[in-house]
């Protein structure tokens, strides 16, 4: 991983090199059954090289701890690693250019599941677009064995106040008790596949 890291410090690939203060490569458990990817690095983050340590990350703190669960159980990263202007969403040819550094970390952990956060970064795994309301709740297959899920980005959390049934934080709260679940048995040496079926029944069961 280190190898990966200083590549991308090192990297002048796309435009986004030239604006950044720092690259954020990721970081978090190289052991985990479980990645969670999301689209770009925000200002906090570029200002310390770290994923995930502004306000959104701070919530995503939250999620992970109202289900015991700590940030450093997983890799936490991000399709491309510079932080694109006004945080915009990052271009094709950003993430394009920036894809190579991201397979490779994959290569390295070979997670059971990648946990997409937001639309944009999930889109990048499936090559097609995708919206929050047709992917939200769903498992797909991807390369490899891995299964891709996604879960709304907490930066557009952050926007939202209802917790209300079938509102985005409800919604979270939802996917963040299943997550903990597949996580365990993925921790314990089960492959997706054994228990598929237990996690489609619950899902069903709360009206995913």
């Amino acid at each position: 991983m280190k190898e990966v890291i200083d590549r991308i410090v090192s990297c002048s690939a796309c435009p986004l090199s030239s604006s950044r203060t720092n690259v954020v490569p990721g970081e978090g458990d190289l052991n985990t059954p479980v990645m969670f990817v999301g689209e770009g690095p925000g200002e906090e983050e570029d200002l310390s090289g770290r994923p995930f340590v502004g306000r959104a990350g701070r919530l995503l703190d939250k999620i992970f701890e109202s289900v015991q669960l700590k940030r450093e159980e997983f890799y936490i990263t991000n399709v491309v690693k510079c932080r694109p202007p006004g945080n915009r969403t990052p271009k094709q040819e950003e993430k394009k250019a920036c894809s190579h550094f991201l397979y490779a970390q994959i290569a390295l952990i070979q997670p059971k599941l990648i946990v997409c956060l937001g639309a944009t970064a999930l889109s990048f795994f499936l090559e097609t677009p995708v919206t929050m309301k047709e992917a939200r709740g769903r498992f797909y297959s991807w390369i490899g064995g891995i299964r891709l899920f996604v879960m709304y980005h907490p930066s557009y959390l952050l926007r939202v106040q209802s917790k209300a049934p079938g509102s985005p934080k409800y919604q979270t709260w939802e996917d963040i008790k299943l997550l903990k679940k597949v996580y365990e048995r993925l921790k314990k040496g089960e492959s997706f596949d054994t228990f598929e079926k237990d996690i489609r029944r619950e899902m069903e069961g709360d009206g995913q």
